[in-house]
């Protein structure tokens, strides 16, 4: 298969889904956080301008002098995941991607004007081949969805402020930004989850994976339901203070936590949305230029709106109380981000789990 065409695809079982919009799979939150991005008048240019103090012109030179390039030579098998998840998720262009030597399981998908792929020997010798399959899917989603780009500038972002901490309120200026970036990035990696689970079609598959990112090849030891009852015992633990803790916990982290992923994933795979996509009813690519930025933030403000309705996290609670409910605490965030005082006609139809707009899941 070439880098854009589509020779020599093997016969496969897995549905494919033609023209897909990343909108499909994306989290509430994230995808709100896009569209606005898109729709910013200058946005590209602001970007292009940045790309030239961005260090994607090394990054790129670092890996490809001091990792293996994936191919049909090296790392076959990876190549050939690459390929079929791009081929699941109409991805035109196969991304670059790189085997990097770290005993640390992990996986990265960044750049400005060209996505690549970063694995480690660690996650590679970790996982089997469905497990694998997942994680795979899981970065190509990260690229259809944009999320490279965001990834590069918190990269860039992150050891600008270590370079500017010694400048008095300099340090505290970055942090501000980057804080709220690894926000957003907890949430594309739900979003980027879900991509793995349309690319792999394999439930258990992405729950072992995540299971040996938190514990290890022991996976005999191991159980999934178990795995789960510690996610739920995690949000219904302990007080106000635990719920402090949580979230300083939390902040320093581009991911979410490992059980809270497992336990987001498998509502998401058991959700009307994720069956409407593997029957075929999905938004497509031709129609993200008319997507509503003014929806999207409904949608998000719906999701959060659920979240703390539905949340046992004593903060969560008390958050719904002096909110005046869980319902105007939706209103209230997305009368905020669009600016659209009063006009909360419809917003009750958006509490789903992913808000319920346009059949997007």
């Amino acid at each position: 298969m070439t880098e854009t065409g589509r020779e020599n695809v093997p016969s496969r079982t897995r549905r494919r889904f033609p023209g897909i919009s990343s909108r499909a799979y994306e989290h509430p939150a994230d995808r709100s956080a896009l569209v606005a991005l898109r729709k910013l008048s200058g946005f590209d240019t602001v970007f292009k301008a940045l790309s030239g103090l961005l260090p994607e012109r090394s990054l790129r030179l670092l890996y490809l002098s001091d990792s293996v390039r994936v191919g049909d030579a090296q790392f076959a098998h990876l190549h050939d995941m690459l390929r079929d998840a791009c081929y699941i998720l109409d991805l035109e262009k196969v991304p670059s991607m790189y085997v990097t030597q770290d005993p640390k399981p992990n996986a990265m998908c960044i750049g400005l004007d060209e996505p690549i792929i970063v694995v480690t020997t660690g996650l590679v010798e970790l996982l089997d081949e469905e497990e694998m399959r997942a994680v795979v899917g899981h970065e190509v989603g990260h690229a259809l969805s944009g999320h490279s780009v965001y990834r590069t500038v918190l990269l860039f972002l992150t050891g600008l402020a270590l370079k500017v901490a010694w400048i008095p309120l300099g340090n505290v200026t970055v942090m501000a930004i980057v804080t709220a970036l690894r926000e957003w990035f907890r949430k594309s990696e739900l979003s980027a989850d879900r991509a793995g689970l349309l690319v792999g079609q394999d439930l258990q598959a992405s729950m072992r994976g995540l299971m040996k990112l938190a514990g290890g090849h022991h996976l005999h030891e191991m159980n999934v339901d178990a795995f789960l009852a510690q996610a739920e015992e995690y949000e219904e633990s302990g007080d106000l203070r635990d719920s402090v803790l949580k979230i300083l916990n939390v902040l320093p982290r581009t991911h979410p936590f490992t059980t809270v992923r497992a336990a987001e994933l498998k509502k998401w795979a058991e959700s009307p949305d994720f069956q409407r996509i593997m029957d075929g009813h999905y938004p497509r690519r031709s129609e993200d230029k008319d997507t509503s930025v003014t929806d999207s933030f409904r949608e998000s403000a719906g999701h959060y709106a659920q979240t703390v309705r539905g949340s046992k996290d004593p903060l969560m609670k008390l958050v719904g109380d002096i909110a005046g409910g869980a319902g105007d605490l939706g209103g209230k965030l997305f009368d905020k981000f669009s600016g659209a005082a009063g006009g909360r006609s419809g917003r009750d139809g958006d509490g789903g789990e992913d808000g319920g707009g346009k059949g997007t899941a």
